[in-house]
Protein backbone atom coordinates (compact mmCIF):
# COMPACT_ATOMS: atom_id res chain seq x y z
CA UNK A 1 0.00 0.00 0.00
CA UNK A 2 1.28 3.47 -0.86
CA UNK A 3 -0.13 6.88 -0.14
CA UNK A 4 0.40 9.57 -2.74
CA UNK A 5 -2.00 12.17 -1.32
CA UNK A 6 -0.25 15.24 -0.01
CA UNK A 7 3.13 14.36 -1.46
CA UNK A 8 4.39 17.22 -3.52
CA UNK A 9 6.97 19.83 -4.19
CA UNK A 10 8.35 21.38 -1.04
CA UNK A 11 6.71 19.13 1.56
CA UNK A 12 8.61 19.14 4.86
CA UNK A 13 8.90 16.21 7.27
CA UNK A 14 10.66 15.51 10.50
CA UNK A 15 12.26 12.47 8.88
CA UNK A 16 12.52 11.17 5.34
CA UNK A 17 13.31 7.45 5.15
CA UNK A 18 14.98 6.40 1.91
CA UNK A 19 14.25 2.70 1.46
CA UNK A 20 11.07 0.76 2.22
CA UNK A 21 12.42 -2.62 3.35
CA UNK A 22 12.26 -4.05 6.89
CA UNK A 23 14.82 -1.57 8.27
CA UNK A 24 13.14 1.48 6.74
CA UNK A 25 9.61 0.45 7.65
CA UNK A 26 10.50 -0.45 11.22
CA UNK A 27 12.27 2.88 11.59
CA UNK A 28 9.25 4.70 10.17
CA UNK A 29 6.93 2.77 12.49
CA UNK A 30 8.88 3.81 15.57
CA UNK A 31 9.05 7.43 14.42
CA UNK A 32 5.33 7.50 13.65
CA UNK A 33 4.59 6.20 17.12
CA UNK A 34 6.80 9.03 18.41
CA UNK A 35 4.42 11.45 16.66
CA UNK A 36 6.99 12.45 14.06
CA UNK A 37 5.99 13.29 10.49
CA UNK A 38 7.60 10.64 8.31
CA UNK A 39 7.86 9.97 4.58
CA UNK A 40 9.16 6.65 3.26
CA UNK A 41 10.48 6.63 -0.31
CA UNK A 42 10.33 3.03 -1.55
CA UNK A 43 12.05 2.00 -4.79
CA UNK A 44 10.80 -1.58 -4.46
CA UNK A 45 14.32 -3.08 -4.53
CA UNK A 46 14.26 -5.88 -1.98
CA UNK A 47 17.40 -7.92 -1.36
CA UNK A 48 15.53 -11.13 -0.56
CA UNK A 49 12.90 -10.73 -3.28
CA UNK A 50 13.98 -13.97 -5.06
CA UNK A 51 13.33 -15.98 -1.88
CA UNK A 52 9.92 -17.57 -1.45
CA UNK A 53 10.13 -17.40 2.34
CA UNK A 54 12.20 -15.76 5.06
CA UNK A 55 13.40 -17.52 8.18
CA UNK A 56 14.82 -16.80 11.60
CA UNK A 57 12.28 -14.03 12.30
CA UNK A 58 10.46 -14.87 15.52
CA UNK A 59 6.67 -15.20 14.88
CA UNK A 60 7.22 -14.65 11.13
CA UNK A 61 9.31 -17.72 10.25
CA UNK A 62 8.39 -19.01 6.81
CA UNK A 63 6.47 -15.90 5.79
CA UNK A 64 6.97 -14.62 2.21
CA UNK A 65 9.04 -11.39 2.26
CA UNK A 66 6.31 -9.43 0.48
CA UNK A 67 3.74 -10.29 3.12
CA UNK A 68 5.96 -8.84 5.86
CA UNK A 69 6.28 -5.60 3.89
CA UNK A 70 2.53 -5.37 3.31
CA UNK A 71 1.93 -5.63 7.04
CA UNK A 72 4.66 -3.10 7.74
CA UNK A 73 3.22 -0.56 5.33
CA UNK A 74 -0.21 -0.85 6.92
CA UNK A 75 1.27 -0.28 10.36
CA UNK A 76 3.35 2.73 9.25
CA UNK A 77 0.42 4.46 7.55
CA UNK A 78 -1.76 3.63 10.56
CA UNK A 79 0.41 6.00 12.59
CA UNK A 80 0.27 8.77 10.00
CA UNK A 81 3.41 7.85 8.07
CA UNK A 82 3.36 8.39 4.32
CA UNK A 83 4.83 5.98 1.76
CA UNK A 84 5.47 6.69 -1.89
CA UNK A 85 6.83 4.51 -4.66
CA UNK A 86 9.85 6.10 -6.26
CA UNK A 87 13.58 6.51 -6.20
CA UNK A 88 15.54 9.17 -4.33
CA UNK A 89 18.06 10.56 -6.77
CA UNK A 90 20.12 12.69 -4.39
CA UNK A 91 20.12 14.60 -1.12
CA UNK A 92 21.79 17.82 -0.06
CA UNK A 93 22.02 19.90 3.07
CA UNK A 94 19.95 23.03 3.51
CA UNK A 95 19.12 25.32 6.41
CA UNK A 96 17.35 23.27 9.04
CA UNK A 97 18.00 19.88 7.47
CA UNK A 98 18.07 18.30 4.02
CA UNK A 99 16.34 18.36 0.67
CA UNK A 100 15.80 15.07 -1.15
CA UNK A 101 15.25 15.03 -4.90
CA UNK A 102 13.24 12.18 -6.41
CA UNK A 103 13.65 10.72 -9.89
CA UNK A 104 10.41 12.50 -10.82
CA UNK A 105 12.04 15.86 -10.07
CA UNK A 106 9.93 16.39 -6.95
CA UNK A 107 11.77 17.67 -3.88
CA UNK A 108 10.92 17.00 -0.25
CA UNK A 109 12.51 18.42 2.86
CA UNK A 110 13.51 16.71 6.07
CA UNK A 111 15.05 17.64 9.37
CA UNK A 112 16.75 14.23 9.48
CA UNK A 113 17.44 11.39 7.04
CA UNK A 114 17.34 7.63 7.57
CA UNK A 115 18.83 5.74 4.61
CA UNK A 116 17.98 2.04 4.37
CA UNK A 117 18.61 1.36 0.69
CA UNK A 118 20.20 -2.06 1.22
CA UNK A 119 22.68 -3.67 -1.13
CA UNK A 120 23.10 -5.71 -4.28
CA UNK A 121 24.66 -9.16 -4.08
CA UNK A 122 27.33 -9.46 -6.77
CA UNK A 123 27.63 -13.13 -7.72
CA UNK A 124 30.46 -15.06 -9.42
CA UNK A 125 30.20 -15.09 -13.20
CA UNK A 126 29.19 -18.73 -13.59
CA UNK A 127 26.49 -19.53 -16.16
CA UNK A 128 23.22 -20.54 -14.53
CA UNK A 129 24.18 -19.32 -11.06
CA UNK A 130 22.32 -16.00 -10.93
CA UNK A 131 19.08 -17.53 -12.22
CA UNK A 132 18.88 -19.76 -9.12
CA UNK A 133 19.84 -17.07 -6.61
CA UNK A 134 17.67 -17.13 -3.49
CA UNK A 135 16.16 -20.49 -4.46
CA UNK A 136 18.84 -23.18 -4.48
CA UNK A 137 21.87 -20.91 -4.84
CA UNK A 138 22.36 -19.74 -1.26
CA UNK A 139 24.63 -17.74 0.97
CA UNK A 140 23.21 -17.94 4.51
CA UNK A 141 22.84 -21.34 6.20
CA UNK A 142 20.68 -19.82 8.93
CA UNK A 143 18.25 -18.58 6.27
CA UNK A 144 18.21 -21.67 4.01
CA UNK A 145 20.15 -24.50 5.63
CA UNK A 146 17.16 -26.26 7.18
CA UNK A 147 15.38 -26.55 3.83
CA UNK A 148 18.40 -28.39 2.34
CA UNK A 149 19.37 -30.45 5.37
CA UNK A 150 20.92 -33.88 4.67
CA UNK A 151 21.12 -33.14 0.95
CA UNK A 152 24.26 -32.71 -1.20
CA UNK A 153 25.41 -29.09 -1.11
CA UNK A 154 28.35 -27.53 -2.92
CA UNK A 155 30.23 -24.44 -1.75
CA UNK A 156 31.83 -22.35 -4.48
CA UNK A 157 35.11 -20.81 -3.36
CA UNK A 158 34.99 -17.04 -3.90
CA UNK A 159 37.32 -15.77 -1.16
CA UNK A 160 38.67 -16.26 2.32
CA UNK A 161 35.17 -16.59 3.83
CA UNK A 162 34.33 -19.61 1.69
CA UNK A 163 36.10 -22.10 3.96
CA UNK A 164 34.22 -20.67 6.93
CA UNK A 165 30.98 -20.95 4.95
CA UNK A 166 31.69 -24.60 4.15
CA UNK A 167 32.31 -25.39 7.80
CA UNK A 168 29.02 -23.70 8.70
CA UNK A 169 26.97 -25.62 6.14
CA UNK A 170 28.47 -28.85 7.49
CA UNK A 171 26.10 -28.37 10.43
CA UNK A 172 23.17 -29.07 8.09
CA UNK A 173 24.53 -31.88 5.93
CA UNK A 174 27.30 -34.46 5.76
CA UNK A 175 27.17 -34.38 1.95
CA UNK A 176 29.26 -31.27 1.45
CA UNK A 177 31.78 -30.38 -1.25
CA UNK A 178 33.99 -27.30 -1.55
CA UNK A 179 34.79 -26.37 -5.16
CA UNK A 180 38.03 -24.40 -5.35
CA UNK A 181 36.96 -23.07 -8.77
CA UNK A 182 39.38 -20.26 -9.73
CA UNK A 183 40.45 -19.56 -6.14
CA UNK A 184 43.88 -20.17 -4.62
CA UNK A 185 44.84 -23.45 -3.06
CA UNK A 186 44.04 -24.15 0.58
CA UNK A 187 46.49 -23.61 3.40
CA UNK A 188 47.57 -26.65 5.33
CA UNK A 189 45.40 -25.66 8.27
CA UNK A 190 42.33 -25.11 6.08
CA UNK A 191 42.77 -28.48 4.37
CA UNK A 192 43.09 -30.20 7.73
CA UNK A 193 39.97 -28.57 9.14
CA UNK A 194 37.92 -29.51 6.08
CA UNK A 195 39.21 -33.08 6.10
CA UNK A 196 38.46 -33.45 9.81
CA UNK A 197 34.83 -32.56 9.12
CA UNK A 198 34.56 -34.85 6.13
CA UNK A 199 34.16 -32.05 3.58
CA UNK A 200 35.29 -33.05 0.10
CA UNK A 201 37.45 -30.63 -1.91
CA UNK A 202 37.30 -30.51 -5.70
CA UNK A 203 39.87 -28.65 -7.77
CA UNK A 204 39.16 -27.29 -11.22
CA UNK A 205 36.92 -24.55 -12.51
CA UNK A 206 33.13 -24.80 -12.38
CA UNK A 207 31.81 -24.22 -15.90
CA UNK A 208 28.07 -23.95 -15.21
CA UNK A 209 25.18 -24.75 -12.93
CA UNK A 210 22.90 -27.53 -14.19
CA UNK A 211 19.13 -27.58 -13.68
CA UNK A 212 16.19 -29.82 -14.54
CA UNK A 213 12.47 -29.37 -13.89
CA UNK A 214 13.12 -25.96 -12.32
CA UNK A 215 15.55 -27.24 -9.70
CA UNK A 216 19.31 -27.28 -9.37
CA UNK A 217 20.77 -30.71 -10.10
CA UNK A 218 24.52 -30.11 -9.96
CA UNK A 219 27.52 -28.27 -11.32
CA UNK A 220 29.52 -29.17 -14.39
CA UNK A 221 33.28 -28.75 -14.30
CA UNK A 222 35.38 -27.57 -17.22
CA UNK A 223 36.52 -31.16 -17.59
CA UNK A 224 32.93 -32.08 -18.45
CA UNK A 225 32.34 -33.94 -15.20
CA UNK A 226 28.93 -33.38 -13.59
CA UNK A 227 28.84 -33.31 -9.79
CA UNK A 228 25.27 -33.95 -8.56
CA UNK A 229 24.08 -31.39 -6.00
CA UNK A 230 20.83 -30.08 -4.60
CA UNK A 231 22.12 -26.59 -3.74
CA UNK A 232 25.16 -24.36 -4.18
CA UNK A 233 26.39 -21.88 -1.58
CA UNK A 234 28.44 -18.79 -2.41
CA UNK A 235 29.72 -15.75 -0.56
CA UNK A 236 28.51 -12.85 -2.72
CA UNK A 237 30.23 -9.49 -2.86
CA UNK A 238 28.15 -6.83 -1.08
CA UNK A 239 27.61 -3.66 -3.15
CA UNK A 240 25.69 -1.03 -1.15
CA UNK A 241 23.02 1.01 -2.93
CA UNK A 242 24.62 4.22 -1.73
CA UNK A 243 23.81 6.79 -4.39
CA UNK A 244 21.89 9.09 -2.04
CA UNK A 245 24.63 8.79 0.57
CA UNK A 246 27.32 9.52 -2.03
CA UNK A 247 25.56 12.79 -2.87
CA UNK A 248 26.11 13.75 0.78
CA UNK A 249 29.80 12.81 0.67
CA UNK A 250 29.41 9.38 2.29
CA UNK A 251 31.26 6.60 0.49
CA UNK A 252 31.23 2.86 1.21
CA UNK A 253 34.35 1.37 2.77
CA UNK A 254 35.75 -2.17 2.45
CA UNK A 255 34.00 -4.77 4.59
CA UNK A 256 36.03 -7.28 6.63
CA UNK A 257 37.21 -10.51 4.98
CA UNK A 258 36.88 -9.10 1.47
CA UNK A 259 33.12 -9.63 1.19
CA UNK A 260 32.45 -6.24 -0.39
CA UNK A 261 31.67 -2.83 1.05
CA UNK A 262 29.41 -1.14 3.58
CA UNK A 263 28.63 2.36 4.88
CA UNK A 264 30.25 2.92 8.25
CA UNK A 265 28.17 4.23 11.17
CA UNK A 266 28.09 4.23 14.96
CA UNK A 267 26.00 1.66 16.90
CA UNK A 268 22.84 3.75 16.46
CA UNK A 269 23.38 4.09 12.71
CA UNK A 270 24.62 7.70 12.82
CA UNK A 271 27.07 8.40 9.99
CA UNK A 272 29.88 10.95 9.90
CA UNK A 273 27.41 13.41 8.34
CA UNK A 274 25.38 14.97 11.19
CA UNK A 275 21.66 14.31 10.78
CA UNK A 276 22.08 11.26 8.54
CA UNK A 277 21.50 7.73 9.84
CA UNK A 278 21.73 4.38 8.08
CA UNK A 279 20.20 1.00 8.94
CA UNK A 280 19.87 -2.47 7.47
CA UNK A 281 22.13 -4.10 4.90
CA UNK A 282 23.57 -0.84 3.56
CA UNK A 283 25.59 -0.67 6.78
CA UNK A 284 25.53 -4.35 7.84
CA UNK A 285 25.83 -6.75 4.88
CA UNK A 286 25.40 -9.87 7.04
CA UNK A 287 22.25 -8.67 8.82
CA UNK A 288 19.23 -10.97 8.54
CA UNK A 289 15.73 -9.55 8.10
CA UNK A 290 15.15 -9.53 11.85
CA UNK A 291 18.46 -7.79 12.57
CA UNK A 292 17.87 -5.26 9.79
CA UNK A 293 14.44 -4.41 11.18
CA UNK A 294 15.90 -4.03 14.67
CA UNK A 295 18.59 -1.66 13.39
CA UNK A 296 15.85 0.52 11.90
CA UNK A 297 14.18 0.74 15.31
CA UNK A 298 17.51 1.59 16.96
CA UNK A 299 18.18 4.36 14.47
CA UNK A 300 14.65 5.73 14.89
CA UNK A 301 15.12 5.99 18.65
CA UNK A 302 18.36 7.91 18.17
CA UNK A 303 16.80 10.20 15.56
CA UNK A 304 13.83 11.04 17.77
CA UNK A 305 16.15 11.77 20.71
CA UNK A 306 18.19 14.07 18.49
CA UNK A 307 15.05 15.89 17.38
CA UNK A 308 13.88 16.19 20.99
CA UNK A 309 17.17 17.86 21.85
CA UNK A 310 16.75 20.29 18.97
CA UNK A 311 13.12 21.01 19.86
CA UNK A 312 14.09 21.62 23.47
CA UNK A 313 16.91 23.97 22.47
CA UNK A 314 14.49 26.00 20.38
CA UNK A 315 11.98 26.08 23.23
CA UNK A 316 14.64 27.36 25.61
CA UNK A 317 15.50 30.18 23.21
CA UNK A 318 11.83 31.15 22.95
CA UNK A 319 11.49 30.99 26.72
CA UNK A 320 14.44 33.34 27.15
CA UNK A 321 13.20 35.82 24.55
CA UNK A 322 9.39 36.01 24.47
CA UNK A 323 9.53 38.79 21.86
CA UNK A 324 11.63 36.93 19.32
CA UNK A 325 10.26 36.47 15.81
CA UNK A 326 9.78 32.74 16.48
CA UNK A 327 7.96 33.32 19.78
CA UNK A 328 5.63 35.92 18.26
CA UNK A 329 4.89 33.60 15.35
CA UNK A 330 3.95 30.78 17.69
CA UNK A 331 1.79 33.12 19.82
CA UNK A 332 0.05 34.49 16.74
CA UNK A 333 -0.75 30.98 15.55
CA UNK A 334 -2.16 30.05 18.95
CA UNK A 335 -4.36 33.16 19.25
CA UNK A 336 -5.41 33.85 15.67
CA UNK A 337 -5.35 30.40 14.07
CA UNK A 338 -6.15 30.62 10.38
CA UNK A 339 -7.27 34.27 10.74
CA UNK A 340 -3.66 35.42 11.06
CA UNK A 341 -3.52 35.47 7.25
CA UNK A 342 -6.51 37.80 7.06
CA UNK A 343 -8.96 35.09 5.99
Amino acid sequence: MTRERGIGQGRRYDVVVVGGGPAGLNGALMLGRARRSVLVIDSGELRNAPSAHMHGFLSRDGVPPGRLLEAGRREVTGYGGEIISGRARSASREAGGFVVELDTGARVHARRLLVTTGLTDELPDVPGLAARWGRDVLHCPYCHGWEFRDQPIGVLYTGERSVHQALLFRQWTEQLTLFLHTGPGLTGEEAERLAARGIAVVTGEVAEVETADDRLTGVRLHTGELVPLRAVAVVPRAVPRAGVLASLGLRPVPAPHGVGEYVAADPTGLTTVPGVWVAGNVSAPAATVLVAAASGATAAGAINADLVDEDTHRAVLRHRDPFSHESESVLCAQVMGGRRHGL
